[in-house]
């Protein structure tokens, strides 16, 4: 089996980076432009701000969320992994467990990457699977996924930070591994919005990203399910690397 090896400090940023990519600066407004690249002293402080954010709101966040129900999401990125099971599964982003309890409970191998320490404290406590915190360089080494699930994380990487990210996720899959991300929609906006960063893809950017890093479309879909578009505020979207 591959492991990280060559790519592990590329994953370690990666993940830090859209494990709660927020950031404590409040009254800035989205705005639409062009991918802007971002310092590394950015960067830093993006994450800095971010885990800072959810390390003093950890329970809150875990109360908030804990009923939120992405079965469905869950029971896509299954259905296109094609090894057999048990299945390898990476939850980038895995907050307080809500995820990792499910993958578990059917019967899967899941690992939870999260960068804020409390947060991945609450995951830890359930006792259910592994967790690694970033940026402690504590990443799981030594394991090449099935699939990636990165389930609202991934909106809120800056453009200019989206294609090593991806590329990063590539990596941690075996071939034909499958990425599963699910994100708030949007005309291309990006900013800051209250506390928080994000970028707001619409479908067709969104693929021309994901597909720039070596991965083929399996399907797409917007949710919640059974509301009229306008009410579906969640692109959703299954790829296969290759």
């Amino acid at each position: 089996m591959a492991k990280y090896g060559r790519n592990r400090t590329s994953l370690d940023s990666a993940a830090t980076l859209a494990c709660r990519c927020v950031s404590g600066r409040s009254g800035r407004h989205l705005i639409q432009h062009a991918a802007m690249p971002l310092t590394r002293q950015e960067l830093d402080h993006l994450s800095a701000s971010t885990l800072a954010h959810y390390n003093t709101r950890a329970e809150e966040y875990w109360q908030g969320t804990r009923d939120h129900d992405v079965s469905q999401n869950i029971a896509i990125l299954v259905r296109h992994i094609e090894s057999a099971p048990p299945l390898n599964i990476l939850d980038l982003g895995c907050g307080p467990g809500r995820d990792l309890k499910t993958f578990s409970e059917l019967g899967h191998k899941a690992i939870g990457l999260e960068g804020a320490l409390q947060v991945a404290a609450l995951a830890r406590a359930q006792r259910l699977c592994r967790v690694g915190a970033e940026p402690a360089g504590t990443g799981p080494a030594g394991y090449q996924f099935d699939g990636v699930f990165a389930n609202a994380v991934l909106f809120n990487v800056p453009s200019a930070e989206l294609p090593r990210v991806l590329l990063a996720l590539h990596v941690t899959l075996k071939p034909s591994g499958v990425l599963f991300s699910s994100n708030p929609r949007g005309q291309g906006q990006e900013g800051w919005q209250g506390e928080r960063f994000g970028a707001f893809h619409d479908l067709a950017t969104w693929r021309h990203y994901v597909a720039a890093a070596g991965f083929v479309e399996l399907e797409h879909y917007f949710r919640p399910e059974g509301l009229p578009r306008e009410q579906q505020p969640w692109l959703a979207s299954a790829w296969r690397a290759v």
